[in-house]
């Protein structure tokens, strides 16, 4: 900073020089910071990043519940940019269309009706003024208590307007919907998770502070994504990526055998049935996959994944080939897992699963906390108004008296009584007929309600043990509730590794042969009568040499030259051959 304002300077006009350097090193953090905490990565309190979080409660205000009828897309981004988000409207229905697929979130934040695109084609959906919406049930774990009074609000871009810094999240959304996102010089990549286990190490956590991420990890075992592929990562790096918050996940297709084939059942995370298909084509093409007869997209809207391999031969394998092809495309995939987001600290941060759960949790904590105090607050308020109308009742007469005849009733009152300001405008604001015997009795029933109420909210709030008993049981509801078993396998595997190149083609008797104008072929079996094989016009047989399909066939030129062809890329004797000059370069 000393050096900064040593080498500014204030001109004549009153206008600040500055070398280049300070005042871009000074816009660029500026740009970075707010690229890390408006745009791209999400908080520990909510998960979510802030549009996410006004699409949400922009819907909420708009009455869009789980309940209500859909509503046009274009009504919700409407309301997100001309109140909360002052960005682009295609970038904000992006994120709210990445809410309402299910094979991109595990729990989903919003209903969509409509093209919403698919697993094929993410991208493939509908104009926002052809799709409709509402907000989805698990919607409610973020917004049930937005209103109890336990987050802190802001303005928005232009002060008209509140908006929550962070939606009361009632569980962990960070981890179970995950996150990705780039900003200025870090990424984050974070991995959903399954509602049921995540709830579990929650309440462990609760009851042991002092617990390690081995411990939590023996309920959260891994990742658990919404396609339900095999989870093949080894429990060592699992374990070094919840320590570090840093590896990669390994996820492999699911396979069964028919009568059709060699089935597919469910594909890595936000891999495509058609990619596969296209990918395991092209390698049949480039005849890298003698192995396999045909590949079949089989898939529908009723079973939206399904490949069909049919392997050449019976005697084929199925392990081996599906090794080789877990290798050779994307049925098997590789997931980078950073574990970075902003902490209760606002800062930026790469936290390991303890961190994170803890932070969480101090983050539940106060939400309770506040919620409960802010019911007490209410209830002590009626409390005290009730106290008053209760003095009332003891002196109906003398008090109807004071406000008919005495100038000024309220200072009467409160001088007769002991009665408050608040207690006493209470009092003047209250019909005549709610001072009948029956409200009386109603009152004193309610007061009576009231007073077990404010022991009950008093006793949470005094009493940890009761506090935690609490907390756990909101948890275990909404488990209930939203939970659901783990749809990803966790069945430990090696990286598969490819078969080579001369494994994969068949060892087989084979005849080379060329003729005198340099046409090259290869034949089926050992003793082939080459010399009556159909030449072209003006040609005929100059050499054969016989060998296997996995081998090399070697030609010397004129010049002395050696060149290698391997026998499986030689053209079939079927035809007439092809040049020697397209196999090798002469």
């Amino acid at each position: 900073m000393a050096q900064d304002m040593d080498n500014s300077k204030l001109s004549l006009q009153g206008i600040e020089k500055l070398p280049l350097f300070n005042f871009a090193e000074d816009a660029y953090l500026n740009y970075s910071m707010s690229v890390i905490r408006d745009r791209a990565l999400p908080t520990v309190t909510d998960g979510m990043k802030p549009v996410q979080r006004r699409i949400v409660y922009a819907m909420e205000k708009l009455g869009i519940t789980p309940k209500s009828k859909h509503v046009k897309s274009a009504r919700t981004v409407g309301e997100v940019l001309g109140k909360y988000h002052p960005h682009g409207d295609s970038a904000c229905y992006e994120a709210m269309v990445l809410m309402a697929q299910p094979f991109s979130y595990r729990y989903p934040l919003v209903d969509g009706q409509g093209n919403w695109g698919d697993a094929e084609d993410p991208k493939s959906f509908a104009a926002m003024r052809y799709t409709e919406s509402r907000l989805a049930p698990y919607s409610n774990v973020l917004l049930e208590d937005i209103n109890s009074g336990c987050v802190d609000w802001m303005q928005n871009f232009d002060g008209t307007v509140d908006e929550p810094k962070a939606l009361p999240a009632r569980l962990p959304n960070i981890l179970l919907n995950g996150s990705t996102g780039i900003a200025v010089g870090m990424a984050t990549s974070i991995p959903p998770h399954n509602l049921n286990e995540v709830s579990d190490a929650v309440i462990y956590l609760i009851d042991h502070p002092e617990a390690s991420i081995p411990d939590l990890m023996k309920f959260i075992k891994a990742p658990d994504y919404p396609n339900g592929a095999i989870i093949t990562t080894s429990k060592e790096d699992l374990l070094k990526i919840y320590e570090t918050g840093k590896g990669s996940i390994r996820q492999r297709a699911v396979y069964k055998e028919d009568k059709d084939g060699i089935v597919i059942k469910a594909m890595p995370y936000q891999v495509a049935v058609g990619t596969i298909e296209k990918q395991i084509s092209d390698l049949m093409q480039k005849k890298k996959l003698p192995m396999i007869a045909d590949v079949i997209n089989a898939s529908d809207h009723s079973d939206p994944c399904k490949l069909i391999i049919v392997p050449k031969s019976k005697r084929i394998k199925t392990e081996e080939l599906m090794e080789h092809l877990f290798a050779v495309t994307s049925l098997e995939e590789n997931y980078r897992i950073d574990l970075n987001m902003l902490g209760l600290d606002g800062k930026p941060a790469v936290k390991n699963l303890k961190e994170i759960l803890s932070e969480w949790l101090t983050f539940r904590v106060s939400c309770v906390r506040r919620r409960l105090q802010s019911n007490l607050d209410i209830v002590i308020k009626r409390l005290f108004l009730l106290e008053g109308l209760m003095i009332v009742f003891l002196n109906l007469d003398e008090v109807i008296r004071i406000i008919r005849f005495e100038e000024n009733p309220k200072e009467k009152l409160k001088e007769s009584f002991g009665l408050t300001d608040v207690q006493v405008d209470y009092i003047l604001e209250t019909k005549l007929r709610q001072l009948a015997r029956l409200e009386e009795m109603k009152l004193k029933a309610e007061k009576d309600k009231l007073e077990k109420e404010k022991k009950r909210l008093e006793g949470l709030l005094n009493s940890e043990a009761r506090f935690n008993t609490f907390l756990k049981k909101e948890i275990l509801e909404d488990t209930k509730v939203y939970g659901d078993e783990r749809r990803c396998r966790l069945i430990e595997k090696e990286a598969a590794v490819a078969v080579a190149d001369e494994d994969l083609t068949p060892s087989t008797p084979v005849t080379v042969f060329i003729s005198k104008m340099g046409w090259v072929r290869a034949a089926s079996g050992a003793d082939v009568d080459v010399e009556h094989m159909d030449y072209r016009n003006g040609d005929k047989f100059l050499s054969k040499a016989s060998g296997r399909t996995n081998e090399q066939v070697s030609f010397i030129s004129d010049q002395g030259r050696l060149y290698s062809v391997d026998i499986k890329d030689l053209p079939s004797a079927r035809g007439q051959g092809e040049p020697i000059s397209s196999k090798v370069n002469l």
